[in-house]
């Protein structure tokens, strides 16, 4: 069933226990507030309101949930989930989405919470709160679940013979929190216990805030993504034992860091991070296309957004020697290549050959004269006669020991609960530090005239989490602050610079959620380009992100050392892609291999570009053990009309079988299509029908390579 996305709005019957039903598109999502407490009454993804019985509704017993509320909150150690007076609820109905606000006062602690709800007609709503200090003293704030609460009963007894509960549901996110494994993702039996996966805290930072929570009986699965850059966890209570009729599922989105986390000054207010939840009836691509497009819809909405982030991207850093005259060698390499965007990466504050020393030199933020005796202008002027785009990389939120700053601002590196400072991470809840660090990145965009600016991210996550004065002979967790300052920043900087491509990076990986994404016109997922782990993070991170955002890179950062030309090549095709050179400055091109380069950039220009900003994706191969064991992974994209689509395929290390059978799912089985094979650049004509039902045969010439299939519908 196709979703068009136009259905959006607020059920709210009033009452003495009011009930607020939020509907987007066929989701379905209902609260009351039941005696002074915000409860979860469970979702339908068919559109049905759960009391469209009337005298009959379906919505959760709260007697089956020991915390059925719709949030958890604790201040000073106290909750105030429950005895809350219903203060007012607002509804804006703007152009694209409904907004709401409820309005809630605690009568345990002097605290507004103010519930916000975004709908947009997509699968999947927006939720983040607003706590207000009501008083005159400090409350501590030391837990934070946004959305909680039951996500549904199960009377399984009526649905399957079998007992064996934990094959009932499933849970699936990305295992490893480990740089080079992001995107790993996994589906696992959800254990009738309590689960959770961390981001972050108690984990490293490489795995991107995503759950997935499948009901294998009936067909359904919950989606959530914390839009929040620092620590936090979801947290699954799956209640069921083989003798007993029914099962019990309800869930956690919190915010994870040393407590207390956020320390309220007078009548401080705090927002807390997004929440995005979903649930469709379907498949893994129903729900990761739902996500997509409320993703693209009403967090990555930003009005300038056209084709033009989508730039081909080249680029070189330390592995070179980045003078002058190899840097202009390299721009005419990829003008050749059809780059349209050059970037100058880590390396240009160094003095030369120290370019590998750059972490030491972070902070520095001032062209090495010796290296660019000119000026840095010189490679921008250069890039801008080549018909190229020019762009600098950055890292200003950490410091290395040869930068001034490093020296003259200890105060700007706050100290552990150890009370060691900081490595490299600048306290961003210092004004002085934050203002400099801002100042600095507008300096930069201005003095240095840049079309792009590469913004990094190298740290040891576990610097997040050190502590600072909040008055009061008080000390808070600094990370909530620090983030949002640093998302402030650059969100301040992309306002300001209306016109500048904003590329996220951080170590590779470690920062792509959707806090940090809001600032950023797309990201870098992975600094592991080596195949076969290259192809399944791009598999993995474009569950997460729609494709369009997502980085990868052909050539460079040692992927030349793996697997084929076209499968290096081919791994960048359905995402952002971005270009190494192919030959050092010195050596002559192969022109065989450049002509591969040019016609592949070609192809992504002509052919996929136009349709990938609004693509509908399909990951046949979503599971990466699955992917190694079965020796292929095949991903897809298509224009969301069906009239044309690009399909990869890889064979992964120590495949034994030289073929796979493929099928298109972004085909209209009403329509014929042109099929392009482009190893051999042959074309067939069939019909969609055919295509989705019957697939096609793809040989694939050995071990790590790769077949790249287009089609497009016969008009």
């Amino acid at each position: 069933m196709k979703n068009n996305h136009s259905f959006y709005d607020i059920f709210y019957q009033q009452g003495e226990n009011p009930v607020f039903c939020y509907r987007s598109g066929n989701l379905v999502y209902e609260e009351t507030l039941f005696q002074g407490a915000l409860l979860s009454c469970g979702y339908n993804a068919a559109g049905y309101p759960l009391n469209v019985l009337t005298n009959f509704p379906t919505r959760l017993d709260k007697r089956h949930y020991m915390e059925p509320f719709a949030f958890n909150v604790e201040i000073d150690g106290q909750s105030v989930d429950f005895d809350l007076e219903f203060v007012d609820f607002i509804v804006e109905r703007e152009k694209t989405c409904v907004k709401t606000v409820l309005v809630l006062e605690s009568r345990i602690k002097p605290v507004r919470i103010k519930v916000h709800t975004i709908l947009d007609g997509t699968q999947m709503f927006t939720r983040y709160l607003e706590i207000e200090n009501l008083s005159d003293g400090y409350l501590n704030v030391s837990r934070l679940s946004v959305l909680s609460g039951g996500l549904e009963t199960m009377e399984a007894d009526r649905l399957t013979y079998s007992n064996k509960v934990e094959d009932f549901y499933s849970i699936g996110y990305f295992d490893s929190d480990s740089w080079g494994h992001e995107g790993k993702f996994a589906w696992h039996p959800l254990s009738a216990e309590v689960t959770c996966v961390d981001s972050r805290y108690n984990r490293d930072r490489f795995r991107h805030p995503l759950v997935f929570i499948r009901n294998n009986v009936m067909g359904k699965i919950w989606f959530a993504q914390i839009e929040w850059s620092g620590g936090c966890r979801f947290t699954v209570d799956y209640n069921a034992q083989p003798e007993r009729d029914t099962t019990h599922l309800s869930f956690k989105a919190e915010i994870a860091a040393h407590n207390p986390m956020y320390v309220l000054g007078p009548h401080e207010s705090l927002t807390s991070p997004g929440v995005h939840m979903g649930l469709v009836q379907g498949d893994i691509d129903d729900a990761v296309n739902e996500m997509h497009a409320h993703i693209r819809k009403t967090v990555l909405n930003s009005p300038e957004i056209d084709n033009s982030i989508n730039l081909v991207g080249c680029g070189m850093g330390a592995e070179h020697d980045m003078s002058v005259e190899t840097s202009k060698a390299f721009i005419n390499q990829f003008a050749q290549m059809g780059g349209e965007v050059f970037i100058v990466d880590a390396g240009w504050e160094c003095p030369p050959d120290r370019e590998t020393e750059w972490g030491d030199f972070t902070g520095t933020n001032i062209p090495s004269p010796e290296r660019y005796p000119n000026g840095i202008g010189e490679i921008s002027e250069y890039c801008h006669a080549n018909d190229m785009k020019f762009g600098l990389w950055a890292d200003i939120e950490s410091l290395g020991k040869l930068s001034g700053a490093y020296s003259e601002h200890p105060e700007w590196r706050a100290p552990n609960v150890f009370g060691d400072s900081t490595r490299r991470l600048i306290d961003f809840t210092n004004p002085q530090a934050a203002k400099w660090a801002e100042d600095e990145l507008a300096r930069i965009i201005s003095e240095y005239k840049l079309d792009l600016l590469r913004v990094d991210n190298n740290v040891d996550y576990t610097e997040y989490y050190n502590m600072r004065d909040a008055g009061s002979r008080r000390k808070e967790c600094l990370s909530v602050r620090h983030f949002k300052a640093v998302c402030k920043m650059y969100s301040n900087l992309k306002k300001r610079f209306p016109n500048v491509i904003f590329e996220n990076c951080a170590g590779g990986g470690g920062r792509s959620d959707l806090a940090i994404m809001k600032a950023f016109h797309h990201t870098w997922v992975s600094d592991c380009q080596c195949a076969p782990t290259s192809v399944m993070i791009t598999n993995g991170m474009t569950m997460a992100l729609p494709p369009e955002r997502v980085d990868r890179l052909f050539a460079g950062m040692n992927c030349h050392k793996f697997g084929s030309l076209d499968a290096q090549m081919r791994n960048t095709m359905l995402g952002h892609m971005s270009l190494n050179v192919i030959a050092p400055a010195a050596a002559t091109v192969n022109t065989a291999q450049m002509e591969f380069v040019r016609h592949s950039v070609s192809v992504y220009k002509d052919f996929i570009r136009p349709f990938l900003p609004n693509c509908k994706i399909f990951h046949h191969t979503p599971e990466t053990k699955k992917t190694l064991e079965d020796g292929f992974t095949v991903l897809e994209i298509a224009s969301p009309d069906g009239d044309r689509g690009a399909m990869t395929v890889f064979s992964m290390a120590q495949t034994q079988k030289s073929e796979v059978k493929v099928r298109l799912k972004g085909v209209d089985v009403s329509k014929s299509y042109k099929v392009t094979l482009d190893n051999d650049r042959s074309s067939f004509v069939l019909s969609g029908r055919e295509l989705r039902q019957n697939g096609i045969i793809v040989d694939i010439p050995s071990s790590m390579s790769s077949e790249l299939i287009l089609y497009e519908v016969i008009k």
